[in-house]
């Protein structure tokens, strides 16, 4: 009797990529088959657009999932095209129509109501959204009809800004904290204008330090050889590059390495650091504890 074929191991590979996500495919089947690409052990990003958005979704690969949460946390940049006169039932393409309204604005009518939203303010998030309650998400809920009632949370829009007013079409750019959905701007500001809205098309230029213009497509990377696939991959520590850099001598690495604190003068408490050996290499981060002792929090493992 033949016996089957065993697979062979996964790739310990690590790093950061910068990916161009296409319209019509859900972040986690991008990431699948970013993670199929390189045969990665572990993959992860670094925050969802929904199917019917594009734009740059960083993917973590092996260590680099280590510390998705710094982008997770870090500001967003999007280009929108809301779609004025017409609310559907998920503010976005994906929904039915339930109104239509005519539509009677100018570039001065707009840029004022866009003005309002700049700022800190309150957004409910939406139902159609994968926000989640019980361990479920919301727009389960909503696909069965049953409304969940939502906090609202502060968000910051730090700029928003008229790009185009064509038709019933309206395209600006958008540079929020986490936790922005731009579907409920879309809306907001359409009801702001009288006539309501949805958010026709999206795109995400960027995340944090990163930008739509260093990121590369699916496409791209199948035409690739294995080594140019892997030339397009940033260090881990690209993540991180707004924290302070610590370079630790032999002795303070070793104990970093087995989880002791170390005394380092100066350094205030709270503050986070990029560790780094004396060989250069990249340790992970660490924290200033309440003793003023910098203790380690997430390490690589080589």
């Amino acid at each position: 009797m033949t016996e089957p074929r065993r697979r062979a191991p996964r790739r310990r590979i690590s790093g950061v990529l910068l990916l161009d996500k296409p319209a019509g495919l859900t972040s986690n089947a991008a990431l699948q088959r970013a993670k199929r690409l390189y045969d990665a052990e572990k993959a992860g990003h670094t925050g969802t657009l929904d199917p019917f958005a594009s734009g740059l979704l960083p993917v973590c690969l092996g260590e680099a999932t280590k510390f998705t949460q710094y982008l997770l946390d870090a500001d967003k940049t999007y280009r929108a095209v809301i779609r004025l006169g017409v609310r559907t039932t998920t503010a976005d393409p994906e929904g039915e129509v339930v109104e239509t309204r005519p539509v009677e604005v100018d570039p001065g009518r707009v840029r004022a109501v866009l003005a309002r939203f700049v700022g800190e303010t309150e957004q409910v998030p939406p139902m159609h959204s994968a926000l989640k309650h019980a361990g479920r998400p919301l727009y389960e809920y909503a696909r069965k009809g049953v409304a969940i009632e939502r906090a609202a949370r502060r968000v910051t829009v730090h700029a928003l800004d008229l790009e185009r007013l064509e038709g019933p079409d309206l395209t600006v750019a958008v540079r929020a904290s986490k936790g922005l959905y731009v579907r409920t701007l879309a809306e907001d500001i359409g009801a702001a204008l009288g006539c309501g809205a949805y958010l026709a098309a999206l795109r995400r230029l960027g995340v944090g330090p990163f930008s739509l213009e260093e990121a590369v497509s699916l496409e791209a990377l199948e035409a690739m050889t294995p080594e140019a696939r892997d030339g397009c991959l940033r260090p881990e520590e690209a993540l991180l590059a707004h924290l302070a850099r610590l370079d630790l001598d032999l002795e303070a690495a070793w104990q970093i390495g087995h989880g002791q604190a170390i005394w380092r003068p100066g350094m205030a408490v709270g503050q986070r650091l990029r560790l780094h050996g004396p060989d250069g290499r990249f340790l992970g981060v660490a924290e200033v504890d309440a003793d003023g002792k910098v203790a380690p929090r997430r390490l690589v493992v080589f």
